[in-house]
């Protein structure tokens, strides 16, 4: 299906409606400001390879390098205001960039002075220090938007006023240069472990998504959806679940993959019978289930794997099933909806098949197959985005059709930096925010009030600490999402005895689905734009497509064996047999089908046997599992003797 200009223009105003990330600046290349940012682009790729090769720098360095050219970046490219121009940046813009670069040169030029005089620092540290959170706080609002802003200005706030707020969250306060020096010349503010990741693994791993894009891996995985899942019921839904889950794992950014596969996918879902809404939500749940599926899982994978200090493999392993289970859920109510209203998929003749697809441009999974193999060795990640990245540029030349010039590959390097903004943006004011709970203790205060309010009640527990991570996550990307409810959310779980892993996992599938969830539903909103439909609507229709995703994380709660943690093969069976059955009655419910339209009774009880499921045991599985057996039964019976009376 081809796209027009006016509808790739349509689509672009709809990105920028509802992500800051796409209000840059578009220079002409061969301007100033657009050979400028060429260059330094390119520049920073370059430096994050060589790095990654040879070595990073000592830590502050390095992240001060990383954070500082960023922000040179967004200042040029992002402008102040809606009324600033947008053509080119003005001299405040210019300024506030060469102060950014000064903020990692000052490091550079003093780093023995700094570490000799650590904790005891002069006026000049103390300068540099406010000027640091300032600039962060005004890069992050014209890229990442104002709401994680104002909630690090309130945290910053919080740190002074400390001593005069109640008693349940008073702290003894901290002066403003205390604040400036903690957030500038130490590894637990602005450059915490948040940015940390972000000049290492993210960085690469965006500059990894963005060579397979230029070699035309996004086209592939239209293709091969197409081939693989058009032409069933509901087909070009089906398509968009698999699409959005392949790119959405790779690019990071929900929104993003709504309008970039959603151009493709949501035409053709109106098309053969899917509602305005529907369309919109059924992409929107897609895309945000990208950020839990592996291999990259958008990348919030490896800041987990550094608040855990476990390998990443580790993690991706234990993400697989619940993320299968979630898209699972997602295809279930898709085809349901299409047997319900007799929806059927594009016809064979307008199909690509699968082995022209794969004979095409199948050899573009060679870098993804070389990234598993380098993690599941036992390299570092870091290792294997390099090596992942040369791969990509290689196999790029087996075809002429997916060939790569050296024009090519500067684009794929200006396009990775450009990319990596936002999230290195949004890390970086994260830092902030993660600094004042650390400094301040605010994260255990919060976990003491989940687990009052809680009473000792492990579903009481995790329905606040949900509660919690959906409201901390709204209007954010899933990085900075994650980052602040695993510190304010995953200790209340942590101390109610859920192992880290479990209790990080399921905060960061509630941060996840804050994307989805009104009144901030971007991911929803995006889609609905695309669909012509109406947001809140939209917004609601994913949610019951999503509903496994609110439902899953419990369910490895209860039992961890879902993540494949101190497990058996024979437990692994079990549980995944039950909690499909789960997924699927937990659909039928929220459809009101199941081999015909049910009656709120049948809802009632296969909701009730989802539940069952939820929590694993021989009894609770044992009635789930009659019930939903007797239903499906009935349908089968019922349906039978219609066809026999007609």
């Amino acid at each position: 299906m081809e796209i027009g200009e006016e509808t790739v223009i349509g689509h672009e105003e709809i990105l920028e409606k509802y992500d800051t990330e796409s209000r840059f600046r578009k220079f002409d290349k061969n301007s100033l400001p657009g050979i400028i940012v060429f260059i330094v682009c390119i520049g920073l790729s370059l430096f994050h390879l060589f790095t990654a090769w040879r070595g990073p720098l000592v830590t502050l360095m390095h992240r001060g390098v990383h954070i500082s050219v960023i922000m040179a970046l967004v200042f040029i490219l992002y402008p102040f205001g809606k009324k600033s121009s947008k053509k080119k940046p003005s001299i405040v813009d210019w300024l506030l960039a060469v102060l950014s670069l000064s903020l990692g040169g000052y490091i550079i030029i003093n780093y023995n002075q700094l570490v000799m005089r650590a904790g005891m620092p002069n006026d000049m540290d103390i300068v540099f220090g406010f000027m640091a959170i300032l600039l962060v706080l005004e890069a992050a609002r014209r890229i990442t938007g104002k709401e994680i802003v104002i909630l690090a200005i309130i945290f910053l706030l919080y740190a002074h006023f400390g001593p005069s707020l109640p008693n349940i969250i008073a702290h003894r306060g901290y002066s403003f240069r205390d604040i400036a020096e903690y957030m500038y010349l130490t590894t637990e503010g602005i450059y915490g472990i948040a940015i940390g990741v972000s000049s290492t693994y993210i960085f690469l791993f965006v500059l990894f998504g963005a060579f397979l894009q230029k070699t035309g891996m996004g086209q592939f995985f239209n293709d091969l959806s197409m081939a693989i899942a058009g032409g069933g019921k509901g087909g070009p839904a089906k398509v968009a679940v698999i699409s959005s889950g392949f790119l959405g794992s790779i690019n990071g950014s929900a929104i993003a993959n709504v309008v970039t596969t959603g151009a493709f996918t949501i035409p053709l879902m109106k098309k053969i019978g899917y509602d305005k809404e529907f369309a919109g939500a059924v992409e929107a749940a897609a895309s945000c289930g990208g950020q839990i599926l592996p291999p990259v899982m958008g990348a919030a994978a490896f800041i987990m794997a550094e608040y855990l200090g476990i390998k990443y493999i580790t993690i991706a392993k234990s993400a697989i099933i619940p993320a299968l289970l979630y898209y699972l859920g997602v295809i279930i109510i898709i085809h349901l909806r299409a047997s319900k209203k007799g929806l059927v998929g594009i016809s064979k003749e307008n199909l690509p098949k699968v082995w022209e697809v794969l004979k095409q441009r199948g050899h573009l999974l060679l870098p993804l197959i070389g990234l598993l193999y380098f993690l599941i060795s036992g390299r570092t990640p870091i290792y294997a985005a390099f090596w992942s990245i040369i791969l990509a540029i290689f196999v790029s030349f087996l075809r002429k059709e997916t060939r790569m010039s050296f024009r090519d590959i500067l684009e794929a390097l200006e396009s990775g930096a450009r990319t990596a903004l936002g999230v290195a943006m949004a890390c970086a004011v994260v830092g902030l925010i993660i600094g004042v709970a650390t400094l301040t203790g605010f994260g255990l205060k919060l976990a003491g009030a989940i687990l009052f309010l809680g009473k000792g009640n492990l579903l009481i527990t995790l329905i606040l600490t949900m509660v919690a991570c959906i409201v901390l996550g709204m209007g954010l990307p899933s990085i900075p999402a994650y980052i602040i409810t695993a510190t304010m959310a995953a200790p209340a779980l942590a101390k109610m005895g859920v192992p880290l892993l479990v209790s990080h996992m399921f905060v960061f599938y509630f941060g996840m689905l804050a994307n989805l969830t009104p009144p901030v539903a971007l991911a929803a909103f995006a889609g609905a734009g695309i669909a012509g439909g109406k947001p809140a609507q939209t917004g609601f229709q994913a949610i019951k497509l999503a509903l496994a995703g609110f439902i899953v994380p419990y369910i490895f709660v209860y039992s961890p064996s879902l993540l494949l943690i101190d497990t058996t093969v024979v437990d692994i069976i079990l549980v995944l047999i039950t909690a499909v059955i789960g997924v699927i009655a937990l659909g039928a419910s929220v459809e009101g089908y199941l081999n015909r339209n049910l009656n709120i009774i049948n809802r009632l009880l296969l909701f009730v046997s989802a539940l069952m499921l939820i929590n694993p045991g021989i009894y609770s599985d044992g009635i789930g599992v009659i019930i939903f057996i007797l239903i499906f039964i009935s349908g089968k019976i019922s349906g039978k003797k219609v066809l026999s009376n007609a």
